[in-house]
């Protein structure tokens, strides 16, 4: 049989490993926060913390997936490692640079314009290391090894609504071709009149011109007849 001190000394045990063991795995994560974590907030600043894990190689990058509800164009850099560059994506953001120091958390700040009407949003990440080593934080079970960073919010402040979408480029308008001016009436007619007036001349296939030929002839036909019709009647008086 077991004396009262060894049992205390048997449950003393136990306890301890039972909480070396249930605490190993959540050790290290990565972490999200905001002091307007309110929903249809707007201008919100969050902060993140990823914690290092590796003991041979620095933190270089850390992507993340943006939650439904927010868009990569109402994102914008707030503050992070010195030297670290900010690019958005189809799908989220990415922030990155030169490796930290090995055991170095990496912490920045995003700044959303405004937070959808939701109670909490899960900010999927990929956080690289030197050595090309990744930890997924994308579980989404919170009780899990590597959980995503979950923000919970507050209901919305009455008479808050969603503002609209960010407006995106435009393409350029293509040129508008120049209308075919319409001819008045005026030159309308004026155009059609020389067709007229050539018809009118060449009516019956013959130009008028040919006609004023024609008549010359016959003028000087009929002058010519005239002339030997006096001179032969003056030769018979002779």
């Amino acid at each position: 049989m077991f004396t009262a001190p060894r049992r205390l000394a048997l449950t003393a045990a136990a306890a301890t490993t039972l909480v070396l063991f249930t605490a190993g795995p959540a050790a290290a994560h990565m972490e999200v926060e905001s002091d307007k974590a309110q929903a249809l907030a707007e201008n919100v600043e969050i902060s993140f913390h990823a914690e290092a894990e590796s003991d041979s190689a620095g933190i270089s990058e850390v992507r993340v997936i943006l939650p439904e509800g927010i868009a990569p164009g109402d994102v914008s850099y707030g503050e992070g490692p010195k030297g670290w560059k900010f690019a958005t994506d189809d799908e989220g953001y990415t922030v990155k640079g030169a490796a930290l120091k090995t055991g170095v958390s990496a912490e920045y700040s995003i700044v959303v314009r405004q937070l959808p009407d939701a109670k909490e949003l899960a900010f999927k990440s990929l956080q690289t290391y030197s050595d090309g080593s990744i930890d997924r934080w994308i579980e989404l079970d919170e009780g899990g090894e590597q959980p995503a960073p979950v923000l919970k919010l507050k209901a919305a402040a009455p008479g808050a609504k969603p503002i609209t979408p960010t407006p995106t480029e435009s393409p350029s308008p293509s040129a508008t071709p120049t209308p075919t001016p319409t001819p008045t009436s005026e030159e309308t007619e004026a155009s059609a009149t020389p067709v007229v007036e050539a018809a009118s001349e060449d009516e019956g296939g013959v130009s008028a011109g040919v006609w004023i030929g024609v008549g010359a002839v016959v003028v000087v036909a009929a002058g010519a007849g005239v002339y030997f019709v006096r001179r032969k009647g003056a030769g018979a008086g002779e």
